[in-house]
């Protein structure tokens, strides 16, 4: 049986143009939207959505270009730029009936969520970001052999056509990688499947995702540290100890995006929502009490 999220329904949203997002959808409540990471799909939320839907309506959408969403050739650093991204997460909610929702990403969802959060403070009303640096702040912070940690990163980076051919030769390989480098315990194998098999089919698209964080995403965040533009809802971050391995103090990076901010370190792993979902949920919930 293909793993899914306990008793949500699927749905596929028109957010733009040629563009529709599958989204699991369950509990009642008030809006919780939760966005997943590389190399992964909604799957990745399933124990904290199933105890959130408790009392929230929790939507988990594959994000553009990943899982059971569309995936749109690369046009130009617009297509994945996150702040697109964003705004297909909005029109996500704004279709299913919420104006108005928390927002709680991992990785890649995390940069689209904190994204949100800076171009759409009316929509977005709570922030949970996890095991990630916002997207100026992670390039600045990786130089010399440190940064190796990132090789894929650079790789993705690259002008279109090298990255695909090299990752669509071995991308079970490739995606493989990650999965079993950055977790603390094995994935279910039908989950780490499933992770795999959507992958595979997204090659260019999670390049062209990463592409743009080396391009049109840094520009934004540069533009916007310069105008001196904050997250104004409440943040809460969850990440690994990295700053001390890498150098930098991450408390201190984000609390400058996030006058409101609760920054704590964790002893999960970086896939945390599946090895700590109970403190994951936790840590939405005390979220959702602020503000």
């Amino acid at each position: 049986m293909h793993p899914a999220v306990p008793g949500f329904a699927h749905h596929t949203v028109p957010v733009a143009e040629g563009v529709r997002l599958h989204a699991a959808v369950g509990g009642s409540g008030s809006p919780v939207v939760l966005l997943h990471g590389f190399p992964q799909t909604h799957l990745m939320w399933r124990h904290v959505a199933a105890d959130l839907a408790a009392d929230h309506t929790v939507i988990v959408p594959d994000l553009r270009g990943y899982g059971a969403s569309d995936k749109p050739a690369e046009s130009g650093p617009g297509t994945y730029a996150k702040r697109t991204m964003a705004r297909d997460v909005v029109h996500l909610a704004h279709a299913l009936g919420h104006e108005r929702f928390a927002l709680a990403g991992h990785d890649r969802g995390a940069l689209v969520a904190y994204r949100a959060g800076l171009d759409h403070p009316g929509a977005v009303s709570h922030l949970l970001c996890l095991d990630v640096l916002p997207i100026l702040d992670s390039w600045e912070a990786m130089r010399g052999t440190s940064a190796a940690v990132g090789f894929h990163l650079y790789l993705m980076a690259q002008p279109p056509g090298l990255p695909e051919a090299m990752i669509g030769a071995s991308a079970d390989a490739f995606f493989g990688y990650f999965l079993d480098a950055w977790a603390k315990s094995p994935f279910p194998a039908d989950v780490r499947a499933a992770y795999l098999a959507a992958s595979r089919a997204a090659v260019p698209s999670i390049v062209a995702d990463y592409r743009a964080s080396a391009g049109v995403d840094t520009e934004h965040d540069r533009a916007d540290r310069a105008a001196g533009r904050r997250l104004t809802m409440p943040v809460t971050v969850l990440q690994q100890d990295w700053g001390a391995a890498l150098g930098y103090d991450a408390e201190a990076v984000w609390r400058a995006w996030a006058p409101d901010l609760v920054h704590r370190t964790t002893d999960a792993g970086h896939f945390m929502a599946e090895e700590a979902p109970e403190e994951v949920a936790k840590a939405l919930r005390e979220l959702l009490a602020r503000g």
